[in-house]
């Protein structure tokens, strides 16, 4: 498949859901807060209503903020089904940024809840260290098979792939790293000169100021062009889909 500059119009709105209520079902069902997409491509359901972002020490400030802007801004576009966003951490315990902010989670890994997006920003580790802990990469394959999606910013997308929720998906990362990925991950394929590749389950995005990009991308995508729109004009962007080169179905 070769990049191509494409739009797909939003999700249905679907009926009004309690966020707490949605949560308490998908947990006593073992599952996420909301399905995967349904067979043939359709529409899962409803739209996420909760979405994890994953932070360790050594997160890279930009591909965490941009992509939690977007997501967590969708309330001020979307009256009755915005998502809840929090910040997961192995333990629970405060995480310093590459740049030095440091962070509280909102969870640890065991008490996370159910969520139906899992977002997997850059880390200084990313390509290295993080890959051979295999608690975090445990973590990220169990909940991302259990997400409706998955999403990488930078080389966040390494995580990903060593989590094997790449395998046989076209998918992209950092420039300076792609020839770096495509020789640990060959059964991932690799798509260049993109801002952002959408494989359905995962979307990776290049990083940088484009974290912006797939993040609005997925906005438009599950809660129309309008929410997206809305949201780029309160963060001072502009937001044509058509006009970014990336990778859909």
């Amino acid at each position: 498949m070769t990049p191509q500059r494409h739009t797909a119009p939003g999700a249905s709105a679907p009926r009004r859901v309690a966020l707490l209520a949605a949560l308490l079902l998908a947990g006593a069902a073992g599952g996420q807060a909301a399905g995967p997409p349904q067979p043939g491509g359709e529409a899962a359901p409803s739209r996420p209503r909760a979405i994890a972002f994953l932070v360790v020490d050594g997160v890279y400030n930009t591909e965490l903020t941009a992509p939690l802007d977007v997501l967590q801004h969708i309330r001020f576009h979307s009256k009755d089904d915005w998502p809840e966003t929090f910040l997961v951490s192995p333990d629970g315990r405060p995480v310093r940024t590459f740049e030095g902010m440091v962070i509280t989670p909102d969870h640890s890994f065991a008490s996370a809840p159910p969520f139906d997006v899992l977002v997997v920003p850059s880390t200084e580790h990313s390509m290295d260290r993080d890959l051979d802990n295999e608690a975090l990469i445990g973590w990220v394959r169990e909940r991302g098979k259990k997400a409706r999606h998955v999403m990488s910013l930078c080389d966040g997308a390494f995580v990903l792939a060593r989590a094997g929720l790449l395998d046989g998906l076209p998918a992209t990362t950092f420039p300076a790293d792609q020839e770096r990925f495509a020789r640990m991950f060959p059964q991932v394929k690799l798509v260049r000169d993109v801002s952002f590749v959408d494989a359905g389950h995962a979307l990776t995005s290049v990083g940088g100021a484009r974290s912006f990009e797939v993040a609005l991308w997925l906005v438009e995508r599950l809660w129309g062009r309008a929410a997206a729109r809305g949201v780029a004009r309160g963060l001072v962007m502009d937001w044509d889909a058509a006009s970014i080169p990336h990778q859909a179905p």
